[in-house]
């Protein structure tokens, strides 16, 4: 398998979404460009029966190890899972049976597809962590467990959390970082890869792999999906977008993102180029476009990543139908407007708010746009808005008319 060195290739995949290397991106980066192929990981526990676009994350970071030439394998922790990784949790996760587990990642190789090879010369290669793990004896464990200190695993804040709360850290919690640890020396890999909240249990495989192979393991962090305020996106957070939905879910979704999400993830699950998506950051500051045209375009593209070209099309034509078409020409009625209209005054004679405070706090819970885009507290009706739909709340729309 010929390997890609070319350097601003590299930089790309060492650079885009990434959020550090450790122990320093310039020494993977001499190792990739020496033309010698390594073996790097992700690992996916089965926590839930379909994986999910924060996943997509690193499953598209190994994709493009992959076109590099590097050999790939795509982790599934039925074993890990047994534990449940502590990361992020102030309370234990719930215990899931094996054949929960099984269950559960049965069509994960099949969505992982859509930015990895699984056939082919350097196809990726899929793995259980049980393959090992179910082989560890009690001697084993122990052998293990000797090469970490207890207040190493007490350093991790959610156990900090968890102590000042007085809420109890089971010994099996400890546990997860070992196991996950022995996945790099059971597979004496060159590289593992995974969200930044993974720091701390993929630096215990680092420190492992140098113990007990006495060879190095880079470690690289990739930026978590969230908005511009760093609210996140994902399971715990009950907002993650599932890669078995629908394509029309899967694209509605997208669309009801607030717009703090739609340049961070043209950069962590596109191949927009970066000087594009720093345009659409300008643009959405300044006020130059339409985050909803860009939200459209991102929908689309995602759909299309997971679900295929056709299905994103009809998805997105559903959506129009459903909702912009409906919004323009069968619920919007016309609204007469003049230039420099007080727009509280507008909700109130129109009987879009009760009152002038009720006005008021819709416009500041951004309950009140004008095609899409959020209204200030203190604007006045705009030449532009002529021909436009004005929206308050969910249900209340209007067909802008400026006499």
């Amino acid at each position: 398998m010929k390997i890609i060195t070319d350097e601003k290739e590299v930089e790309r995949v060492l650079s885009r979404g990434v959020e550090q290397v450790l122990d320093e991106k310039e020494k993977l980066k001499k190792f990739l460009m020496s033309g010698e192929q390594i073996k790097l990981y992700c690992g996916y526990d089965p926590t839930a029966s379909s994986l999910h676009i924060g996943n997509a994350i690193s499953i598209k970071k190994l994709g493009e190890f992959q076109k590099l030439g590097h050999k790939v394998i795509f982790l599934i922790g039925d074993f890990t899972t047994l534990i449940g990784d502590p990361t992020d949790k102030e309370a234990t996760r719930p215990k899931l049976t094996r054949e929960e587990i099984l269950e559960n990642c049965k069509n994960y190789q099949v969505q992982a597809s859509a930015f990895l090879d699984f056939e082919g010369e350097n196809s990726a290669e899929v793995r259980y962590n049980s393959e090992w793990s179910d082989k560890m004896n009690f001697r084993d464990l122990i052998e293990l467990s000797s090469n970490f200190t207890v207040q190493q695993m007490l350093q991790r804040d959610m156990f900090q959390k968890r102590l000042e709360r007085e809420k109890p850290i089971y010994l099996h919690e400890f546990l997860y970082p070992l196991a996950q640890a022995h996945d790099s020396v059971a597979m004496d890999v060159d590289l593992e890869i995974g969200g930044n909240d993974q720091m701390f249990n993929m630096m215990r495989g680092r420190d492992l792999q140098k113990v007990i192979n006495n060879r190095e393991k880079f470690v690289m962090t990739l930026k978590i999906l969230a908005d511009d305020n760093g609210k996140k996106m994902g399971k715990s957070e009950g907002n993650a977008v599932f890669l078995d939905q629908s394509p029309e879910n899967i694209y509605g979704a997208v669309m009801s993102w607030p717009d703090g999400f739609i340049a961070n993830t043209f950069e962590l699950i596109t191949d927009v180029p970066m000087v594009e998506i720093e345009k659409m950051r300008e643009d959405m500051k300044n006020e130059n476009v339409n985050p909803r045209d860009l939200k459209m375009r991102l929908a689309k593209e995602i759909t299309e990543t997971f679900c295929g070209e056709e299905a994103a099309q009809k998805a997105e034509e559903n959506f129009v139908n459903k909702f912009q078409k409906r919004d323009s020409s069968v619920e919007a009625s016309e609204l007469e407007l003049k230039l420099e209209d007080n727009l509280i005054d507008v909700l109130v004679d129109n009987d879009l708010a009760e009152s002038r405070s009720d006005a008021k706090r819709k416009i500041e819970q951004g309950g009140v746009n004008i095609d899409g885009r959020k209204i200030e507290l203190g604007q006045v009706v705009d030449e532009s808005w002529d021909g436009k739909i004005l929206k308050v709340g969910k249900k209340d729309f209007r067909k802008i008319k400026i006499s």
